[in-house]
């Protein structure tokens, strides 16, 4: 193994210890049992993820100071990165994400609240004006944008791909915005049913994929992280161009990287299954060439996504007691180690993240 920047301990369950790297000590991983010493024997990500998971491993330390490491380690690519590839194929790609979704967002969405920011629920990333403003201030910035650089006005009706907990749909519906929000998971759709008819907003909710929506051309269209689950660029600017009015805009923002599809095996199985992949931002312009839509402008978010999961993550450690009550130990430690591990890939430009706004010509 080559050295690091930090160093770890890994205990072994017959207290066996063995250092790795040559900086400051950050964390031990310790084996419970002799299925987490094999876990630990295999140097591999998704085995020693899915141990944790199961408690057959602990993690004493820093946790992300330990996942700025994880280059030390094997990925062994297994069928589950193939299969994601072969199911839309086979089913299409609607209901391949139906499916895919649904293991992801239909959980309780109290669980969400735990750690998303607690005036907009937004699952997506913040615009910071410091680094020590409120999550919640930053997220209510980042809709504002969205809605100025978009051209929206109350009284106008906007499509909002990817409903999740109701952040623009509640935001936009107060401003008098006619949101229609789709969404293709059921807790999802129950929850802002819920809060339409509670808030009594302008808004309509439609359990629906993109590209199985058709209605009237919208005057605005607004995806808050959806892009990574709408991997197929040029099908996907298809029915933008669809569904919006001649002359008028679309903002998106969305998590990237330099490479598609680079994601970890722990990564499609336990966090977002399926045939998605952060964004590729040459890829995606390229697409865009090919079409009448005109780029307004883009921004570079990797800061803001840093500190919105640094935010999501201690959050979620600090509701630590009562996500494991609720939904047990396995929930929170996968969340646990996508959103600290999402913290230190930003900080690394591991991955990026950006804002755009598309304008289709008149």
């Amino acid at each position: 193994m080559s050295e690091t920047a930090a160093s770890f301990s890994v205990v072994l369950h017959n207290q066996a210890t063995r250092t790795f790297g040559s900086g400051k000590h950050v964390a031990r991983i310790v084996a419970n049992n002799a299925r987490g010493t094999r876990a630990l024997a295999t140097f591999d990500m998704n085995a020693m993820g899915e141990a944790y998971l199961a408690g057959d491993i602990d993690v004493e330390g820093d946790l992300e100071q330990l996942l700025s490491a994880r280059g030390q380690f094997r990925d062994r690519k297994g069928f589950a990165s193939i299969w994601r590839f072969i199911r839309p194929l086979l089913y299409g790609q609607p209901d391949s994400d139906k499916a895919w979704i649904a293991e992801h967002y239909d959980s309780d969405p109290d669980f969400f609240r735990f750690f998303l920011d607690k005036r907009h629920r937004c699952y997506s990333q913040g615009v910071f004006a410091n680094d020590d403003e409120p999550l919640e201030d930053a997220m209510t910035r980042k809709l504002d944008f969205g809605i100025q650089a978009a051209g929206i006005e109350p009284g106008m009706r906007v499509l909002d791909i990817g409903g999740g907990w109701g952040a623009f749909l509640e935001y936009g519906g107060r401003k008098g915005i006619h949101v229609t929000s789709l969404t293709i998971s059921k807790e999802s759709e129950a929850f802002l049913n819920e809060l339409a008819a509670r808030e009594k907003l302008p808004v309509k909710v439609v359990r629906e994929h993109l590209y199985e929506h058709h209605a009237e051309p919208y005057d605005a269209i607004v995806n808050m992280g959806v892009t990574e689950h709408l991997p197929d660029y040029p099908e996907t600017l298809k029915h933008y161009q669809r569904l919006l009015k001649p002359g008028r805009a679309i903002y998106l923002d969305a998590s990237a990287s330099r490479k598609r599809y680079d994601l970890s095996t722990f990564f499609i199985r336990r966090i977002f299954p399926g045939n998605g992949t952060v964004l590729c931002l040459h890829d995606y312009l390229a697409a865009v060439a090919e079409t009448p839509f005109e780029v307004e402008g883009v921004w570079n978010d990797r800061h803001n996504y840093e500190l919105t999961t640094r935010h999501w993550a201690r959050n979620l450690d600090a509701n630590a007691e009562e996500i494991e009550r609720r939904w047990g130990r396995a929930l929170y430690r996968t969340f646990r180690l996508y959103l600290w591990g999402c913290a230190d890939g930003f900080s690394r430009d591991m991955i990026t993240a950006y804002r755009w706004v598309l304008r289709l010509r008149a």
